[in-house]
């Protein structure tokens, strides 16, 4: 952890303050919404489909504004969309503590996806223009804090929610609302220096913007193959714990299971992501790199694969083994490739954006993959089903194994066409007199 700290004060303090909002937004947010569910089901007493509803209008708010967020913050500077989504967030947590009524739940759960919406590619810009050469580096990094935060939270949430959820919500509001205040005071404005302009110095139309960003095959192909990555890795919050539960039981020992799970993949992440991105960049292309990641991702279900030939003891340390070891490697293996891939697709969006509207791309292809990823999560759902239904215990993973693999088969291809790298920039032509 010392190199990881040497590593961070060694960046401008813009870069610094982003990873520190980074793990505390991560922090706020994920102390709360793992128990936001029982809340609405249990002290609130909601029918299921309208937790659902309701945790529905969250992540579509979330997914579908990502555009938006970042055509804002590319037109108004990232410092603005940043802050606008902390308050925002600050003001959905303090409301879901605070109300019982559905539609003050609804208006709550979409101003806190909103909010994701907004910050979530401004920061992501930010950290890119301000890391400049170190990009890859300063994704990595980024990594660690990200998912300190992700292991965090639900830890502090777990305690605060032991005395009244309605604590959480207010402890995270007052998260959201000091680090509303911190960036205010400390964050530098930061914009894209092109940001809306056109060659004559007027600014595009928001229409303009979005045709350009469309009509860039390259970035709209390496969006699509690239949602396999998050379908895989999604799969330590679906189908691992799913598994573990089906093997190990609702009861203590499950539990603990499934908490080696998410601890394996949290830790994993912060011990190794920075030397992992260190290895790849000495020895391989990004286009490679983001190939091996996606083919270590899909290998990840292999442990999976390989147990359902294994007979399943009856009761015991043998049957905790089998719910927990595999599913357990599986996790470490998902987290290997993310961190091989991770800051390499962080920095092949800057560079296939041509450093032009930079926030812009990265909203939609955040909006891709979150379409993706629910569309990936129904299949992934239909095909547990089935294979529950038939004894065909190994279908899940073998599908999981093949999207993998066919996601690798792709990238590889992008980046033997050369359509991973940053698009040409026109030399200008000779004024004539």
């Amino acid at each position: 952890m010392k190199g990881t700290f040497a590593q961070l004060r060694s960046y401008e303090r813009s870069v610094q303050l982003l990873m520190v909002n980074q793990f505390t937004i991560n922090l706020g947010f994920y102390m709360l919404m793992p128990y936001l569910a029982a809340h609405l089901s249990g002290t609130l007493g909601l029918a299921g489909w309208l937790v659902g509803f309701v945790l529905g209008v969250r992540n579509f708010s979330q997914q579908g504004m990502f555009l938006v967020g970042g055509t804002l913050a590319d037109r108004f500077g990232y410092k603005p969309l940043i802050v606008a989504g902390c308050v925002l967030r600050t003001l959905g947590f303090a409301t879901l503590a605070l109300v019982d009524s559905l539609p003050a739940l609804v208006a709550a759960s979409a101003a806190t996806g909103f909010a994701g919406a907004l910050f979530n590619p401004a920061v992501r810009a930010y950290l890119a223009a301000d890391a400049g050469e170190r990009r890859v580096e300063a994704f990595a990094l980024f990594n660690v804090f990200y998912q300190a935060g992700i292991l965090l939270g639900p830890l502090v949430g777990m305690v605060l929610t032991g005395v009244d959820f309605r604590v959480t919500c207010l402890v995270s509001a007052v998260i959201f609302a000091l680090l509303s205040i911190v960036q205010i005071r400390a964050l530098p404005a930061r914009r894209a220096d092109d940001a809306g302009k056109q060659q004559g110095g007027k600014r595009e139309s928001v229409l303009s913007e979005w045709r350009s960003v469309v009509a860039n095959p390259p970035f709209l192909l390496f969006s699509v193959a690239m949602i396999g990555s998050y379908v895989l890795s999604f799969q330590v919050y679906l189908s691992l714990p799913l598994e573990v539960r089906r093997l190990g039981g609702d009861g203590e020992a499950g539990t603990a299971a499934v908490a080696l799970l998410f601890a394996v993949s949290g830790l994993s992440t912060i011990l190794l992501q920075t030397r992992v991105t260190a290895c790849c960049k000495a020895r391989m292309a990004p286009g490679r790199a983001l190939t091996w990641g996606l083919a270590l991702m899909g290998l990840a279900f292999l442990p999976l694969l390989a147990a359902t030939a294994l007979p399943v003891p009856e009761a015991g340390i043998g049957r905790w083994l089998l719910a927990a070891v595999p599913p357990a490697l599986a996790a470490l293996l998902l987290a290997l490739g993310t961190m091989v891939a991770y800051p390499f697709e962080m920095d092949t969006i800057v560079r296939l954006s041509g450093d032009r509207l930079v926030a812009t791309h990265y909203g939609l292809y955040n909006t891709i993959c979150g379409v993706g990823i629910t569309l990936g999560n129904l299949l992934t759902g239909a095909a547990l089903d089935a294979a529950r239904a038939a004894g065909m215990s190994a279908l899940p993973w073998l599908v999981l194994l093949a999207l993998g693999l066919a996601c690798a088969s792709a990238l590889f291809g992008l980046h033997r066409t050369g359509r991973l790298a940053a698009p040409a920039t026109p030399e200008p032509q000779p004024v004539t007199v």
